[in-house]
Protein backbone atom coordinates (compact mmCIF):
# COMPACT_ATOMS: atom_id res chain seq x y z
CA UNK A 1 0.00 0.00 0.00
CA UNK A 2 1.37 3.65 -0.61
CA UNK A 3 -0.97 6.55 0.20
CA UNK A 4 0.40 9.85 -0.83
CA UNK A 5 -1.51 12.46 1.32
CA UNK A 6 -1.36 16.00 -0.49
CA UNK A 7 -2.70 19.08 2.19
CA UNK A 8 -2.46 22.71 1.07
CA UNK A 9 -4.69 25.82 0.57
CA UNK A 10 -6.46 26.41 -3.23
CA UNK A 11 -4.71 27.31 -5.70
CA UNK A 12 -1.40 25.59 -5.45
CA UNK A 13 -2.17 23.42 -8.35
CA UNK A 14 -2.59 20.25 -5.84
CA UNK A 15 -5.16 19.03 -8.28
CA UNK A 16 -2.92 19.07 -11.42
CA UNK A 17 0.51 17.78 -9.21
CA UNK A 18 -1.17 15.27 -7.60
CA UNK A 19 -3.19 13.58 -11.08
CA UNK A 20 0.29 13.65 -12.52
CA UNK A 21 1.93 11.78 -9.84
CA UNK A 22 -0.75 9.17 -9.72
CA UNK A 23 -0.11 8.06 -13.33
CA UNK A 24 3.51 8.12 -12.09
CA UNK A 25 2.99 5.77 -9.95
CA UNK A 26 -0.01 3.96 -11.76
CA UNK A 27 -2.41 4.71 -8.26
CA UNK A 28 -5.68 6.00 -7.92
CA UNK A 29 -5.82 9.93 -7.66
CA UNK A 30 -8.52 10.87 -5.63
CA UNK A 31 -10.20 14.70 -5.36
CA UNK A 32 -11.50 15.53 -2.02
CA UNK A 33 -11.70 19.03 -3.32
CA UNK A 34 -13.97 18.04 -5.95
CA UNK A 35 -16.63 16.25 -3.25
CA UNK A 36 -16.99 19.50 -1.45
CA UNK A 37 -17.25 21.29 -4.60
CA UNK A 38 -19.93 19.03 -5.98
CA UNK A 39 -21.91 19.24 -2.75
CA UNK A 40 -21.33 23.13 -3.14
CA UNK A 41 -22.30 22.75 -6.91
CA UNK A 42 -25.81 20.67 -5.23
CA UNK A 43 -26.64 23.31 -2.52
CA UNK A 44 -25.91 26.32 -4.41
CA UNK A 45 -28.47 24.53 -7.32
CA UNK A 46 -30.98 23.46 -4.27
CA UNK A 47 -30.56 27.46 -3.38
CA UNK A 48 -29.75 25.03 0.17
CA UNK A 49 -28.15 27.25 3.04
CA UNK A 50 -25.11 25.88 4.90
CA UNK A 51 -25.97 27.39 7.74
CA UNK A 52 -29.15 24.91 7.94
CA UNK A 53 -27.88 21.80 9.24
CA UNK A 54 -31.09 19.96 8.78
CA UNK A 55 -31.48 21.10 5.28
CA UNK A 56 -27.48 20.26 4.07
CA UNK A 57 -28.61 16.48 5.78
CA UNK A 58 -31.56 15.89 3.96
CA UNK A 59 -29.02 16.64 0.75
CA UNK A 60 -26.87 14.61 1.91
CA UNK A 61 -28.79 11.63 2.08
CA UNK A 62 -29.78 11.50 -1.28
CA UNK A 63 -26.24 12.62 -3.13
CA UNK A 64 -23.47 10.07 -4.56
CA UNK A 65 -20.11 10.92 -5.90
CA UNK A 66 -18.05 8.76 -7.26
CA UNK A 67 -15.14 8.68 -9.47
CA UNK A 68 -14.06 7.19 -13.04
CA UNK A 69 -11.16 7.78 -15.24
CA UNK A 70 -9.89 11.34 -13.35
CA UNK A 71 -13.82 12.61 -13.95
CA UNK A 72 -16.09 13.61 -10.82
CA UNK A 73 -19.62 12.39 -10.81
CA UNK A 74 -22.31 13.86 -9.01
CA UNK A 75 -25.62 11.95 -8.66
CA UNK A 76 -24.18 10.50 -11.97
CA UNK A 77 -23.79 13.58 -13.63
CA UNK A 78 -19.59 14.52 -14.35
CA UNK A 79 -20.00 17.73 -13.39
CA UNK A 80 -15.65 18.22 -13.82
CA UNK A 81 -16.37 21.57 -15.56
CA UNK A 82 -18.71 22.83 -13.40
CA UNK A 83 -17.13 22.92 -9.98
CA UNK A 84 -14.04 25.38 -10.76
CA UNK A 85 -15.62 28.74 -10.81
CA UNK A 86 -15.16 31.21 -7.59
CA UNK A 87 -18.55 31.15 -6.85
CA UNK A 88 -18.35 27.42 -6.11
CA UNK A 89 -15.32 27.38 -4.57
CA UNK A 90 -16.30 30.14 -1.91
CA UNK A 91 -19.40 27.78 -1.35
CA UNK A 92 -17.14 24.92 -0.76
CA UNK A 93 -15.27 26.36 2.23
CA UNK A 94 -18.41 27.82 3.64
CA UNK A 95 -20.16 24.42 3.47
CA UNK A 96 -16.84 22.19 4.51
CA UNK A 97 -17.07 23.56 7.81
CA UNK A 98 -19.75 21.53 8.56
CA UNK A 99 -19.13 18.12 10.44
CA UNK A 100 -21.81 16.29 8.54
CA UNK A 101 -20.38 17.47 5.34
CA UNK A 102 -16.69 16.67 6.18
CA UNK A 103 -17.62 13.59 7.28
CA UNK A 104 -19.54 11.93 4.98
CA UNK A 105 -16.53 13.07 2.56
CA UNK A 106 -13.65 11.63 5.10
CA UNK A 107 -16.01 8.36 5.07
CA UNK A 108 -15.52 8.08 1.28
CA UNK A 109 -11.52 8.80 1.05
CA UNK A 110 -10.97 6.33 4.09
CA UNK A 111 -12.96 3.52 2.20
CA UNK A 112 -11.16 3.86 -0.90
CA UNK A 113 -7.55 4.40 0.57
CA UNK A 114 -7.90 1.05 3.08
CA UNK A 115 -8.78 -0.94 -0.43
CA UNK A 116 -6.25 0.31 -2.72
CA UNK A 117 -3.17 2.79 -3.29
CA UNK A 118 -3.61 6.56 -4.09
CA UNK A 119 -2.86 10.14 -3.95
CA UNK A 120 -5.26 12.21 -2.29
CA UNK A 121 -5.34 15.74 -2.06
CA UNK A 122 -7.54 18.27 0.23
CA UNK A 123 -7.01 20.82 3.16
CA UNK A 124 -7.24 17.50 6.19
CA UNK A 125 -5.77 14.90 4.36
CA UNK A 126 -2.51 14.78 6.17
CA UNK A 127 -3.85 15.84 9.72
CA UNK A 128 -7.12 13.98 9.30
CA UNK A 129 -8.35 11.49 7.12
CA UNK A 130 -5.13 9.65 6.44
CA UNK A 131 -2.97 10.51 9.38
CA UNK A 132 -0.77 7.17 8.73
CA UNK A 133 -0.41 7.77 5.39
CA UNK A 134 3.39 6.43 3.73
CA UNK A 135 4.12 10.03 2.50
CA UNK A 136 2.62 13.44 3.77
CA UNK A 137 3.26 16.66 1.75
CA UNK A 138 2.00 20.53 2.46
CA UNK A 139 2.25 21.79 -0.80
CA UNK A 140 1.68 26.46 -0.99
CA UNK A 141 2.22 29.02 -2.79
CA UNK A 142 2.40 33.14 -2.61
CA UNK A 143 -1.37 33.92 -2.77
CA UNK A 144 -0.55 36.84 -5.35
CA UNK A 145 1.14 33.55 -7.31
CA UNK A 146 -2.04 31.72 -6.88
CA UNK A 147 -3.93 34.32 -7.79
CA UNK A 148 -2.24 34.94 -11.43
CA UNK A 149 -2.24 31.35 -11.94
CA UNK A 150 -5.92 31.20 -11.87
CA UNK A 151 -6.13 34.58 -13.54
CA UNK A 152 -4.12 33.62 -16.80
CA UNK A 153 -6.14 29.98 -16.68
CA UNK A 154 -9.55 31.89 -16.96
CA UNK A 155 -7.83 34.29 -19.65
CA UNK A 156 -6.54 31.05 -21.74
CA UNK A 157 -9.81 29.59 -21.76
CA UNK A 158 -11.64 32.55 -23.03
CA UNK A 159 -13.44 33.89 -20.07
CA UNK A 160 -14.20 36.61 -17.99
CA UNK A 161 -11.37 37.29 -15.28
CA UNK A 162 -10.54 39.65 -12.38
CA UNK A 163 -7.10 39.82 -11.14
CA UNK A 164 -8.07 41.84 -7.72
CA UNK A 165 -11.31 39.87 -7.30
CA UNK A 166 -9.49 36.52 -7.38
CA UNK A 167 -6.60 37.64 -5.27
CA UNK A 168 -9.74 38.48 -2.91
CA UNK A 169 -11.37 35.43 -2.45
CA UNK A 170 -8.19 33.34 -2.08
CA UNK A 171 -7.32 35.41 0.50
CA UNK A 172 -11.11 35.19 1.57
CA UNK A 173 -10.83 31.27 1.13
CA UNK A 174 -7.18 30.97 2.78
CA UNK A 175 -8.90 32.41 6.22
CA UNK A 176 -11.92 30.59 6.46
CA UNK A 177 -10.32 26.95 5.71
CA UNK A 178 -7.75 27.84 8.27
CA UNK A 179 -9.42 29.27 10.50
CA UNK A 180 -12.73 26.73 10.98
CA UNK A 181 -13.49 25.11 13.73
CA UNK A 182 -13.69 21.41 12.53
CA UNK A 183 -10.35 19.99 10.85
CA UNK A 184 -9.10 23.21 9.65
CA UNK A 185 -6.25 24.05 7.34
CA UNK A 186 -2.90 22.81 8.86
CA UNK A 187 0.20 21.31 7.99
CA UNK A 188 0.59 18.22 9.75
CA UNK A 189 3.76 17.72 11.90
CA UNK A 190 5.49 15.37 9.88
CA UNK A 191 4.64 16.27 6.49
CA UNK A 192 7.23 17.77 3.85
CA UNK A 193 6.77 21.52 3.29
CA UNK A 194 6.97 22.09 -0.64
CA UNK A 195 6.51 26.01 -1.73
CA UNK A 196 5.89 25.53 -4.99
CA UNK A 197 5.69 29.62 -5.72
CA UNK A 198 8.48 29.67 -7.72
CA UNK A 199 8.29 26.19 -9.71
CA UNK A 200 7.32 24.88 -12.95
CA UNK A 201 4.69 22.06 -12.78
CA UNK A 202 7.38 19.56 -13.82
CA UNK A 203 9.54 20.88 -11.33
CA UNK A 204 6.89 20.28 -8.81
CA UNK A 205 5.89 16.69 -9.80
CA UNK A 206 9.87 15.83 -9.82
CA UNK A 207 10.11 17.05 -6.28
CA UNK A 208 7.36 15.15 -5.26
CA UNK A 209 8.64 12.06 -6.75
CA UNK A 210 11.56 12.46 -5.14
CA UNK A 211 9.86 12.62 -1.75
CA UNK A 212 8.02 9.52 -2.41
CA UNK A 213 10.99 7.24 -3.79
CA UNK A 214 13.26 8.98 -0.42
CA UNK A 215 10.50 7.87 1.54
CA UNK A 216 10.25 4.24 -0.11
CA UNK A 217 14.37 3.98 0.20
CA UNK A 218 13.64 4.93 4.13
CA UNK A 219 10.95 2.01 4.56
CA UNK A 220 13.03 -0.33 2.53
CA UNK A 221 16.31 0.20 4.86
CA UNK A 222 14.23 0.30 8.03
CA UNK A 223 12.95 -3.65 6.90
CA UNK A 224 16.22 -4.65 6.23
CA UNK A 225 17.39 -3.81 9.50
CA UNK A 226 14.13 -5.52 11.04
Amino acid sequence: MLRIAIDGPGGTGKSTIAKAIASRFGIEYIDTGAMYRSIALKSVREGVNPDDVDAVEEMLSRTTIDFADNHVYLDGEDVGGLIRTNEISMAASNISKLPVVRAKVDAVSKHIASIKSVVMEGRDICTEVLPDAEVKIFMTADPKIRAQRRYDQLVEAGKPADFDEIYADIQQRDYQDSHRDYHPLRQAEDAVFLDTSHMTIEENIEAIERIVKESQDNVEIQNTDN
